[in-house]
């Protein structure tokens, strides 16, 4: 009898509100749970997924079925990719890597233009690399240019973090958006494609606000002042932790011999441009062709990354003299962090899939419809909202996604559509950075910024990208719209 009860088994008239209800329910729930009480957010949403489960009448012999297969179908292609991505990653930070590419990239612009030099080569470095190490890996390179430059290091550091944010909430392999596509059954390639394509714009676009942002002048929170002081002479506390060896940035400056920007740059983009053969052939190659097959394998990102750190493993480790075990150690440095991404992913999958098995994305598609709200701007929408209320653009992307999988699954939309849905998503998640996103004191922390200050730079400057970034991506929307693609 009380399985009758359930929002399931009401008349059609009252299921709709009533899975709606318990959707706004869930994630007014998981909000709670993680900003208020700090409960992990991989705990918090697979509490949330088995609540919602139960009380939308999930028969009980399917719940655990429904979250066993809603964690293994979104790790499936997310854990490979993650921890792929995020060995060569660690393999481009430790050897030294990341100082070649923004020196190159310095000279070739000229000093006078280190600002700009920086943010391009920012736009590389991000792509294999997470936005919190990667920015912390371009610090000690902020410091230097901001020290020789005579400017506080908050005039660089501002348009460098954005543009590495950007390319982590858009562009594959950073866990949010691989999540994502999972959950939406977004094509990777075309993600990858629009992601970097729309990113170059938003890059510009970001180096000319924290331009303008950046007339005036911040003071230093003095604990920073002084390590900023400090720098060059040996006893900062970044350049201390690298003689002591307890962060990244140490095996870093022990390494006398930096892979040279060429190497990096290749390592970077090959798989890329591998992944793009694999979707272009998919256009243009006969269907079920050996070439169409070959391509596709060879555009595999399973493939691609896997390429690019064979490559790494031997022109970054074992060809600069690093022995094989230390090679294989620091790859496996690479893992430990990744596993809370991870698992925090696949459960986001959990919630994803309870909401399809539900009906409650369903309910939501035919929502949608009667507010006369296209898809890609309610995804942007419920990302933005998810970003500002707990903090992470990684649960935000992902959670969203779930919300939406039923609505794309129904639309009939095409692959490059479903992408622009997922980059949407990304751009949502990408604004409204404040003091609940670990990433917020990231930035302010080390370029000296006060709460109020991060709040007028570093949270501005977020949101006018991610709403310019959104603008771009609903152009190419209506674009493919009238083109029929």
């Amino acid at each position: 009898m009380a399985s009758n009860q359930s929002p399931c088994h009401q008349p059609a008239g009252t299921v709709h509100l009533a899975l709606l209800a318990i959707a706004a329910a869930g994630v007014a729930l998981l909000l709670v749970a993680v900003i208020k009480f700090k409960i992990p957010a991989f705990l918090a949403l697979l509490v949330v997924s088995v609540a919602v489960a139960l009380v939308a009448g999930i028969p009980l012999p399917d719940v655990i079925k429904t979250v066993t297969e809603g964690m293994g179908g979104t790790l499936g292609s997310v854990a490979i990719l993650v921890g792929l991505g995020a060995m060569l990653g660690k393999m481009i930070e430790i050897s030294g890597g990341a100082q070649s590419l923004a020196g190159k990239f310095t000279q070739l612009l000229g000093p006078r233009r280190v600002i700009a030099a920086l943010t391009a080569a920012a736009f590389l470095l991000a792509i294999p690399v997470f936005f919190d190490v990667g920015f912390i890996i371009l610090i000690p390179i902020i410091y230097g240019f901001a020290k020789a430059a005579g400017v506080n290091p908050v005039k660089i550091g501002l348009p460098v973090g954005a543009i590495m944010l950007a390319i982590h909430v858009v562009v594959p392999p950073h866990p949010g958006v691989v999540g994502g596509a999972g959950i939406l059954g977004a094509d990777i390639g075309w993600t990858t494609i629009l992601g970097l394509v729309l990113c170059i714009p938003v890059g510009v676009l970001g180096y000319f606000v924290a331009r303008r942002l950046n007339r005036r002048d911040f003071p230093m929170l003095p604990a920073t002042a002084e390590q900023f002081r400090l720098f060059g002479t040996g006893t900062s506390q970044v350049e201390q932790e690298a003689a002591q060896g307890t962060s990244s940035v140490a095996v870093r400056n022990q390494v006398k011999t930096a892979p040279s920007p060429a190497m990096i740059i290749t390592l970077i983009v090959l798989p890329i441009l591998m992944i793009m053969v694999g979707t272009v052939g998919a256009v243009i190659l006969p269907k079920d062709s050996f070439p169409a097959q070959l391509a596709a394998f060879v555009g595999a990102p399973l493939i691609a990354l896997l390429t690019a750190l064979g490559l790494a493993y031997y022109f970054l480790g074992i060809r600069r003299g690093w022995s094989s075990q230390h090679t294989g150690e620091v790859m496996d440095s690479a893992l430990a962090p990744t596993a809370i991404v991870i698992l925090v992913t696949g459960a986001g999958g959990v919630f994803g899939k309870v909401l399809t098995v539900s009906g409650i994305g369903k309910a939501l598609a035919e929502g949608l419809q009667t507010a006369g709200l296209p898809v890609i701007v309610m995804a942007f929408i419920l990302a933005a909202i998810l970003r500002a209320s707990q903090g992470s653009a990684t649960v935000a992307i992902i959670t969203t996604s779930g919300l939406l999988a039923a609505s794309v699954a129904d639309g009939g939309f095409s692959p490059i559509q479903t992408a622009l849905i997922l980059v949407a998503i990304g751009f949502g998640a990408f604004g409204l950075s404040h003091v609940n996103d670990s990433g917020f004191w990231i930035v302010t922390r080390y370029l000296g910024l006060s709460v109020a200050d991060g709040l007028k730079t570093w949270t501005v400057l977020t949101t006018i990208l991610g709403l310019a970034g959104f603008a771009l991506t609903f152009l190419v929307w209506v674009l493919v719209g009238g083109l029929g693609v």
